[in-house]
């Protein structure tokens, strides 16, 4: 055979390898989505009165419009993309669920789960081959000690927005700060964040005030927000309100005209319907006409699940459960989540590093990282746990 003959030989076989390939990977790769039946982060009554960060409505129109966004890439690939939604009553009825959905091949799954349901549906599922990405449990927890390596976080932790938070202060030099703190659970897991990312970017807490919601005539040195704020001299003030309701009579309430941080005045979010920059404006027309509401948070958090399953799928060309699950955790990840920097997953507690956006009810102050805050690596990773911080152990 002459060269010639054998060059177009193996140019054949090439093509054919490749087509070979593609056929045998086309098909139909389904998600998982999961949420509880009764879920108090979506009351009626909260969702209504549009608490600054707290969502609107349940976030799987995110998951939607983004299964909607991959049809045209995943075509090009010889994949279609599915959402199969499931529904829980419990723990064990969503780790059933699961099971079942697994049989048939499910491996991935978009949680909105509260974070103790998803701190023990993670236990209950410790072992499997699955992947759950957590679109809307913001828990520092779930990040540390109780960790899981079948767990990857897409929206940003507590210590995340505390960390975007203290770094605007400490750029805009307003250094001792005064916290009020709720008395929930979540309330005081927000208040220690903060105080850790005080100590980290050089702020001073001159006090904690343990506020009280109502109106209990019996509680007025707990929840009149006067006698809250007076008596201490300090440069802003942080709300620690993980409901929001106390926290919406902060601003202007103070004894002091002093900003007011946290949970309401200026707070962190994954995302804000008035970011005007990196292709989200568009991102933020397509979910309203899907969902006839704004974008939030949790909602965005849905969305980027999605897209970066199957960005790993496409890249990858491969529906292998480890080859797609060892890319979309892995470092030749980039991920376009319209907030300016790529996105990936950070080996070691598997969070997703993000710029974080500062904003009001209806505008985007700034966004973190904060000019002169860097880090030897990434500089998002000035956001969050530093691995050598970190108390996570796969």
């Amino acid at each position: 055979m002459t060269d010639r003959g054998r060059l177009r030989l193996l140019v054949f076989l090439a093509a054919a390898l490749f087509l070979n390939t593609v056929a045998v990977r086309a098909g139909e790769f389904t998600i998982g989505y999961l949420q509880l039946k009764e879920d108090a982060r979506y009351a009626k009554t909260r969702a209504w009165a549009r608490y600054l960060t707290e969502p609107l409505g349940r976030p799987v129109s995110g998951a939607r419009v983004a299964i909607d966004e991959v049809k045209f890439h995943g075509a090009a690939a010889g994949v279609t993309f599915a959402l199969k939604r499931v529904k829980g009553k419990s723990v064990g009825h969503l780790v059933r669920r699961i099971g079942a959905l697994q049989e048939k091949g499910v491996r991935f799954f978009v949680t909105d789960l509260p974070a103790a349901v998803l701190e023990e549906v993670a236990g209950e599922t410790a072992g499997r081959d699955i992947l759950l990405l957590n679109a809307t449990a913001r828990a520092d927890r779930l990040r540390g000690a109780a960790c899981a390596s079948h767990v990857a976080h897409v929206i940003p932790s507590h210590r995340m927005m505390t960390d975007a938070l203290a770094q605007f202060l400490a750029f805009k030099k307003w250094r001792d700060v005064l916290v009020l703190r709720g008395p929930a659970k979540e309330d005081r897991e927000i208040g220690a964040a903060f105080a850790v990312s005080a100590r980290r970017f050089g702020l001073s807490i001159v006090d904690t005030r343990d506020f009280v919601p109502g109106k209990d005539p019996r509680q007025r040195s707990q929840n009149n927000v006067v006698l809250l704020t007076g008596g201490v001299s300090h440069d802003a003030v942080f709300v620690a309100d993980a409901d929001g309701e106390f926290a919406r009579a902060v601003p202007y309430g103070t004894v002091l005209a002093r900003p007011v941080f946290g949970s309401a005045g200026m707070a962190a979010a994954a995302w804000h319907w008035a970011w005007e920059r990196h292709g989200a404006p568009q991102l933020e027309n397509r979910f309203r006409k899907r969902a006839r509401r704004e974008m939030r948070d949790y909602d965005w958090g849905a969305w980027v699940a999605v897209k970066a399953i199957a960005q790993a799928v496409q890249r990858t060309r491969s529906f292998g459960f480890e080859t797609v699950r060892e890319f979309l955790l892995g470092p030749e990840l980039s991920l376009d989540a319209f907030k300016g920097a790529p996105s990936s997953f950070r080996g070691w507690n598997n969070q997703l590093r993000q710029p974080i956006l500062l904003v009001t009810q209806n505008w985007v102050v700034a966004r973190a990282p904060m000019q002169g805050f860097e880090h030897r690596l990434n500089h998002l990773d000035t956001l969050g746990p530093d691995e050598a911080e970190s108390d996570c152990r796969f």
